[in-house]
C-alpha cells in the first residue's frame, strides 16, 4: 500500500469518480460517433472525423480554453445550463469530468470504430433476410460483435481520464476537494519545496492506476474476443 498522507486519499477517490463519470457520460456519444463514421456516408464526414480526433493533436490547454468559452458562466452552453437547469460546470468536479471525457473521447471512438468495422456485415444481412428488424439486428448481432472494442474503449478512456491535466486545470482550475485530481495534485506538490516524496508517491499511484486499467483492457478484450469467435462459430 502506498504510504500517502491521509488527505491525499480523497484525491485518488476524486480522480476515480471523475474518470468513471467522464467515461460513462461519453460512452453513448463515442459509440454513436463511431457508428456514424463507419456506417454512414454523408457530406462533411471527413470534417466530423477530423473534429472527433482533434483533442489528440491540439494542446490540451486549447481544449480547456474552448470548454471555458462554451461552458463558462458567460458561455452559450454554460449560461443555458445555469438558467434552465441550475447546472454549473465551471470550477466543479463535474466540469473536470467533462474535460476528461472530451480528452478521452478520441481513444474511445477509435477503439469502438475498429470493432464496428470488423463486424461481418453478411451476418447482419442474413439476420435481415430471416425477418429481423434493424433494432433486433443491432442488439443481437452488431452490438455483441462490437463489444470487445466498446470494452477496450471504456478502459482506455478511463486510463486517459486518470492522467488528464491540461484541459482540466484550464477549465476548472485547481480547487482542493473539488477539482484537484491526481495530475493536478502532482503539479501542485511540485510547486512546494521539499515535497519530492509526496510527488513520487502520487506519481506511483497514478502509474499503478493507469497500468491496471491498461492490463485489464487487454485481458477483457482477449476474453471478449474469444467469446465473439465462439459466437461467430
Amino acid at each position: 500500500m502506498l504510504d500517502l498522507p491521509p488527505d491525499y486519499w480523497p484525491i485518488i477517490a476524486l480522480s476515480l469518480k471523475v474518470s468513471a463519470v467522464a467515461v460513462g457520460a461519453m460512452l453513448p456519444i463515442a459509440f454513436a460517433l463511431a457508428w456514424i463514421l463507419v456506417r454512414w456516408q454523408f457530406p462533411g464526414r471527413m470534417l466530423l472525423d477530423a473534429l472527433v480526433y482533434l483533442p489528440l493533436v491540439v494542446p490540451p490547454v486549447v481544449t480547456g480554453w474552448l470548454l471555458l468559452l462554451l461552458f463558462g458562466a458567460n458561455g452559450p452552453v454554460g449560461r443555458w445550463l445555469a438558467d434552465w437547469f441550475g447546472i454549473t460546470l465551471l470550477f466543479r468536479w463535474t466540469g473536470a469530468a467533462l474535460a476528461a471525457g472530451i480528452m478521452a473521447m478520441p481513444l474511445m471512438v477509435r477503439a469502438i470504430r475498429l470493432s464496428i468495422e470488423s463486424v461481418d456485415r453478411r451476418l447482419e444481412g442474413a439476420a435481415r433476410t430471416l425477418g429481423a428488424g434493424p433494432l433486433r439486428v443491432f442488439l443481437t448481432i452488431s452490438l455483441p460483435l462490437s463489444l470487445p472494442g466498446v470494452l477496450a474503449g471504456v478502459i482506455l478512456g478511463f486510463a486517459r481520464s486518470i492522467g488528464e491535466f491540461g484541459a482540466t486545470i484550464t477549465f476548472v482550475s485547481d480547487i482542493p476537494g473539488e477539482t484537484r485530481t491526481l495530475p493536478i495534485a502532482i503539479y501542485a506538490a511540485l510547486q512546494a519545496p521539499g515535497a519530492e516524496a509526496v510527488v513520487t508517491r502520487l506519481a506511483i499511484a497514478s502509474i499503478l492506476l493507469s497500468l491496471t486499467a491498461l492490463l485489464l483492457s487487454e485481458m477483457l478484450a482477449r476474453r471478449m474476443g474469444a467469446g465473439v469467435r465462439s459466437y461467430r462459430a
